[in-house]
């Protein structure tokens, strides 16, 4: 059962079912509810959802009752096998139509497996990963790739203006937008480990790594992220932006995409393993640049 009344919709805009409340899906549903957007929300976990009421979402108890009588129904969860399954949960609720935007990172695999149940329900499915982070997901300004058919942009369009700062159209085919961004996961897995090697050698070597923040601060060698991570570093403050365990999973995911189209990806292959250290020691649930301790000696 509901635990609040749906936000009054404006006229015209679609009414969605946001699956998945985690850092992400939450961020989403408050970007969509501040553009007055009609908003049911459900999580496995359903104190994790419940804080969304108080601004105006509605709290279902089942994936079933969110998605009933949905415009849109957007995934926002954590892997492949979490989507199929929540999919197969809500499948007495949806309905030949439906427009699916489907923003959790999965691969190459699962996207083909979800496009096949997609057409098997009638659903209209549109291949739509975002690029971002708790803030920009807060913001609403997260960048979402977008692949599927054009028919559905109309349906979609308030949800993704509202979600995002930006929409990249990548085409036709679901699976072109997700592999954009597992090229785009790439540069950010790559830059977070450079990151957390620059700390770790500055430490080895007896250095403040303040001092070389400060060397290459406003030049060409500078940039915010670098900036941004490392202050988490030394502030202590690992609160999750992007948790390291979703950070290994992407990898796993990149390396796994790069083998089967025959391309050999040394430093994600070295990122990916760095993750995994740092997850054993304790620090999948930290923001990804917990991959700092994996350089650290015990």
């Amino acid at each position: 059962m509901a635990t609040a009344s749906p936000a009054d919709a404006a006229p015209g805009t679609p009414s969605v079912a946001v699956l998945g409340t985690g850092i992400m899906g939450s961020g989403m549903a408050r970007s969509l509810l501040r553009a007055q957007l009609s908003v049911r929300v459900w999580n496995r976990t359903r104190s994790k959802a419940e804080p969304l009421a108080v601004q105006g979402a509605t709290v279902t108890e089942t994936a079933e009752e969110a998605v009933r009588g949905a415009d849109v129904v957007l995934t926002a969860l954590n892997d492949g096998r979490s989507v199929a399954d929540t999919l197969t949960a809500a499948t007495p609720g949806l309905h030949p139509g439906q427009v699916w935007l489907q923003s959790s990172t999965v691969g190459l695999d699962a996207t083909i497996d979800l496009v096949h149940r997609a057409a098997g329900l009638g659903l209209v499915y549109l291949d739509a990963p975002v690029s971002g982070t708790k803030q920009p997901a807060e913001q609403g300004t997260l960048t979402v790739f977008v692949s599927g058919p054009s028919s559905a942009r109309a349906t979609a369009l308030p949800v993704l203006e509202a979600i995002g700062q930006r929409t990249v159209w990548v085409g036709e085919e679901p699976g072109a937008a997700t592999r954009l961004k597992l090229v785009a996961n790439t540069w950010v897995i790559n830059m977070v480990n450079s990151v957390a090697e620059c700390l770790n050698l500055a430490e080895g070597l007896g250095l403040d790594p303040q001092l070389f923040l400060d060397a290459v601060k406003g030049g060409p060698l500078d940039t915010p992220y670098l900036q941004g991570k490392s202050a988490a570093v030394l502030s202590g403050d690992l609160s999750p932006s992007f948790a390291l365990s979703t950070a290994l999973k992407d990898s796993r995911l990149i390396l796994d995409a790069a083998g089967a189209s025959g391309v050999k990806l040394d430093l994600v292959a070295a990122s990916a393993e760095r993750f995994a250290r740092a997850e054993a020691a304790g620090h999948g649930g930290q923001d990804m640049i917990a991959t700092y301790y994996a350089g650290r000696s015990a």
